[in-house]
């Protein structure tokens, strides 16, 4: 760090301070000013207060001055908005800000520094909480007003190229993931290939496939080493030392995941919260199968009070599927695409989170006084 930084700790650049209370007998659906909860903290709001609490509360209470570093201390610590100056108010003690004095520290520059910030929060039972104490001591380097302004503007135009690269990985991960996608739809769903093979059929999907009832596994049968998995309505749930299925096929989610479909191992035990598919397998090949299942958005079936799937609405959805031969040259086709796509994604993953990396690495740079 350059020498003539100090070090400070935030506490002695302003107070921490947060809005007034509001009561839940306070807020509406619908109304004048927008309310943040943390939930709603840069995104939409789905509360609202009166003009009157607004003005009185503004007036007599801690409130943000236009551009200050709004902060989340609850869930996502440290999530960052810049506060507009429009009416708007903010959950008491889960959104703060530090009161910070300007001329010490710019707020560019400090939300340049939040983006940096290790926050260290405190561990709750079941969330994070950066408490106001944590806060006040958090240490940040603080160079003069012409350097800080110096740093915000080398690290804008770095930005700016970083956000433009990463802009362009996510637009060609989600090119990736939408090639399959439309291949699938393609055939499986409008069924408009042309078919060398015979034509394609349209039948009811209970015509094609029978779905069975899972079984309660009795405790006895379960062993954290069992030979054989028991399947749940989203995935394998237990192991058992004892199979209920000898073929492999496809898992329906019955009750909880309604809807969810996977694929099963040779033997297994679907609960009793499952269907399992049964086919004819001279007709159908399992993995076409499992392709076309996976396209009709079963869980929008679920119905009830706690979610569950009736077998009668997935037999009554008509469908279209080619002869046999047909449907294997469409899965070797799929699984082709497939295997080409997710090693797109990997590739485009990997450089949005070398992008992500290269963001902390000039942050650190900057902080450290070596831009």
């Amino acid at each position: 760090m350059k020498k003539d930084w100090e070090i400070k700790q935030l506490g002695e650049l302003g107070k921490v301070s947060m809005c007034k209370r509001i009561l839940k007998k306070q807020t509406s659906p619908i109304g004048d000013i927008p309310f943040y909860k943390i939930g709603t903290f840069g995104k939409i709001p789905n509360a609202f207060i009166s003009k009157e609490v607004y003005e009185e509360y503004r007036s007599k209470y801690s409130f943000p001055k236009k551009g200050a570093i709004l902060l989340s201390a609850s869930g996502t610590i440290g999530r960052c908005v810049i506060y507009d100056g429009k009416p708007a108010y903010f959950q008491d003690s889960n959104i703060v800000w530090i009161d910070n004095n300007e001329k010490k520290v710019s707020n560019e520059y400090l939300y340049k520094f939040y983006g940096f910030c290790n926050w260290n929060p405190s561990k709750g039972a079941t969330i994070s909480r950066l408490y106001n104490d944590n806060l006040r001591k958090i240490k940040i380097p603080v160079p003069t007003l012409p350097e800080q302004k110096r740093i915000v503007k080398i690290l804008d135009k770095a930005f700016t190229a970083i956000d433009k690269t990463k802009e362009n990985a996510e637009k060609n991960l989600q090119s990736a993931k939408e090639l399959f996608e439309s291949y699938l739809n393609g055939i499986l769903v409008n069924g408009k290939l042309k078919v060398e093979n015979g034509e394609w059929e349209e039948k009811k999907l209970g015509e094609v496939i029978k779905l069975e009832y899972g079984k309660p596994l009795d405790k006895s049968f379960r062993t954290s080493d069992g030979k054989y998995p028991a399947y749940g309505a989203n995935g394998i749930k237990a192991r058992t030392n004892k199979y209920y299925y000898d073929q492999k096929t496809i898992i329906v989610g019955r009750k909880g995941s309604a809807g969810e479909i996977n694929l099963t191992a040779e033997k297994f035990w679907p609960l009793d919260v499952t269907y399992f598919v049964k086919y004819d397998d001279k007709k159908m090949n399992l993995s076409f199968l499992f392709f076309l299942l996976s396209k009709l958005n079963l869980p929008t079936l679920a119905k009830g009070v706690k979610p569950g799937i009736n077998r009668n609405d997935v037999y009554s959805i008509n469908v279209k599927f080619p002869p046999l031969l047909e449907q294997k040259q469409i899965v070797k086709k799929l699984d082709a695409l497939q295997t080409k796509t997710k090693r797109l994604e990997k590739i485009y993953q990997q450089k949005i989170a070398d992008v992500e990396e290269l963001k902390k690495s000039v942050l650190q740079k900057a902080f450290e006084g070596g831009l």
